[in-house]
């Protein structure tokens, strides 16, 4: 047996509250916790400290919905739809998401997107000038038939001219002008022989706005107002000898099978402009607005690069040259253009789409073009 050691009382510890069965209440929070979970719970804490900054800086990602140009066309499918549904996410690092549906689909008439860009029905949308034009003649005035017959006066055009379309198109409809876009040249394609626009006399030709029907019937032809779907049966069935319409969408509808000649001078283009409902615009963070106006603007120079590039491809496919892109060449001739053909044209515009533009849109619309083009083109335009 062990010796009993002499019993020393010493100092005891204040005793805790006792609990539930005698049991004693520990400290609430970390300093009452075993040591293993005071551990835990700091590094937790520490996990909680460094994530929560970069997570507050998350936020849902602003979703855009977007009315684009044609569908089925180069312009829609090789640059709007990728840039809304792909490149606009990567730009924006994940903050904006938007879907895209072209406006011939989307069940809207491009006749009435002034008006509901305006309301905000629609938020961000592409219209056609040439078609808007019915309600608002002066917008078209950068595309009027007969001005400009190559890439670089449609590029002066719009340089000259964008400032006032811009003025607009927020003054009058509440509207942030945000790109213009430009289809490929619109051109004459002819069943039978023609060696200018003279030669056009007493044929029925396809147009597509109002400017082109009165340059057709200045020229002493029958112009003829003819939905794009419908535009080869309407020369297979002869309802037109000729039509107005894109050198690339030409052929790849097939207008080279019903149609043997093709003049190289450009009519008119097909511009559109793309834009945003100011409120809806304002209301997106200034940071946000910065990014989509920069990608844009990459998109907008894409689309012009692609147009002066597809013009040329364009009547490239239809006559047959070994440099057409697709593979889908015609056996057309092309009518080049001579300088009676081009000086013509000046007469036309001059004598009869300038001063017929002005009486439509009003003396306003006189000032605006004395004001932006007359300077540059030595044009100018009368009110009365």
């Amino acid at each position: 047996m062990t010796e009993k050691q002499p019993m020393v009382e010493e100092p005891r510890p204040a005793r805790r509250p006792a609990g539930p069965e005698g049991r004693p209440v520990r400290p609430a929070g970390a300093a009452g916790l075993r040591r293993p979970a005071r551990r835990l719970l700091t590094l937790l804490f520490a996990l909680l400290a460094f994530c929560l900054p970069a997570s507050a800086q998350q936020s849902p990602a602003m979703r855009l919905k977007v009315i684009g140009g044609l569908a089925g066309v180069s312009q829609y499918v090789r640059f709007e739809e990728p840039f809304w549904t792909q490149r606009v996410r990567d730009i924006s690092g994940g903050r904006i998401e938007a879907e895209i549906a072209p406006f011939d689909r989307s069940g809207i008439r491009g006749q009435e997107m002034l008006q509901l860009m305006r309301l905000g029905v629609v938020t961000f949308g592409t219209a056609l000038l040439a078609v808007v034009s019915g309600d608002e003649p002066e917008l078209n005035a950068v595309d009027l038939p007969a001005l400009n017959p190559d890439m670089a006066a449609l590029r002066r055009s719009a340089t000259l001219y964008r400032p006032h379309l811009r003025d607009i198109l927020r003054e009058r409809y509440g509207i942030e002008l945000l790109s213009i876009y430009a289809y490929p040249a619109q051109v004459i394609y002819c069943v039978k022989p023609f060696v200018g626009l003279q030669d056009l006399a007493g044929r029925r030709v396809r147009t597509s706005s109002v400017g082109q029907s009165e340059m057709m019937t200045a020229v002493g032809a029958v112009p003829v107002l003819t939905p794009f779907a419908e535009l080869v049966e309407a020369v297979r069935n002869g309802v037109v000898d000729c039509a107005i319409t894109g050198t690339l969408s030409g052929s790849e509808i097939g207008l080279t099978e019903v149609t043997s000649f093709i003049h190289a001078m450009s009519i008119s283009w097909g511009l559109s402009f793309f834009g945003a409902n100011a409120a809806a615009w304002e209301a997106i963070p200034a940071d946000l607005r910065d990014v989509l106006r920069g990608g844009i603007g990459e998109l907008e120079n894409n689309i012009w690069n692609a147009s002066d590039r597809e013009t040329t491809e364009g009547l490239a496919c239809n006559t047959g040259q070994a440099v057409c892109p697709n593979g889908k060449r015609g056996r057309m001739t092309l009518v080049p253009v001579t300088p009676a053909d081009d000086a013509y044209r000046q007469q036309l515009l001059v004598r009869t789409v300038l001063p017929n533009w002005v009486q439509r849109c009003g003396p306003d619309c006189a000032e605006a073009w004395n004001s932006t083009f007359a300077p540059a083109l030595g044009i100018t335009a009368s009110p009365d």
